[in-house]
């Protein structure tokens, strides 16, 4: 089943997934990090707000109107403005995950941007993993620099904050999520070698183009 078909059922357990599988593969801890869907044009499914995903339901994943924010029941992620932004502006983008990964967040914490320094980070993410300036977090200035940041890009660090990574379904975004701290640990890793060897950006940002309109399709064939 397609994303594009999924039901809220199905979209709700999804998220519930995935936010365990970040869990699993050490990207999130705790109530840390958010996973969102977007449902359709009008609605996307995110996790709720200071909910542990070892006792998270399907049911406490809140739906949440891309119009203007409403949503109902539990209180959702609060970063949910993020998440809509990215969603009004990429419309591409179905998947949106934001996580407090180590490495991601120790590159953050140093405002470093993150060059391309390994195939699957130029493919995946873009020629360059730039970092937003620090704001405060769920603020209208968090969302504004953020979106800059991840202009031309699948993903971007949050200065002193995190990282934000995006899809075009939910497994793109998971796989996004890993290549990033993998890139982000290879880089501060590479710096008592001597340092990073980037890959020429042209050829960086050549490869993501050829990810994003040729492999990627390929793949999921």
């Amino acid at each position: 089943m397609t994303e594009e078909k999924l039901t809220e059922e199905a979209g709700r357990r999804l998220v519930l997934e995935t936010g365990r599988a970040l869990v699993a593969l050490g990207l999130v801890k705790g109530t840390w990090g958010n996973v969102s869907l977007r449902l359709d044009e009008k609605f996307m499914l995110i996790t709720p707000s200071g909910v542990d995903y070892a006792v998270m339901t399907e049911e406490d994943i809140v739906k949440v109107n891309l119009e203007d924010g409403s949503f109902e029941g539990r209180k959702p992620s609060s970063e949910k403005g993020l998440h809509i932004g990215v969603y009004r502006e990429r419309k591409e983008v179905r998947a949106v995950i934001h996580h407090h990964a180590q490495s991601c967040s120790t590159c953050a914490a140093a405002g470093r941007e993150v060059p391309a320094v390994l195939d699957d980070l130029a493919q995946i993410v873009g020629p360059t993993v730039r970092v937003a300036p620090y704001a405060l977090p769920s603020t209208k200035k968090i969302v504004k620099v953020t979106l800059k940041a991840l202009r031309g890009r699948m993903a971007a660090l949050m200065a002193n904050h995190g990282a934000v990574c995006l899809g075009r379904d939910m497994a793109e975004a998971v796989t996004c999520s890993e290549v990033l701290e993998k890139g982000c640990r290879a880089f501060i890793e590479a710096s008592f070698l001597g340092g990073a060897k980037e890959i020429n950006r042209f050829e960086a940002a050549l490869m993501h183009q050829v990810y994003l309109k040729k492999y990627s399709k390929l793949r999921k064939g």
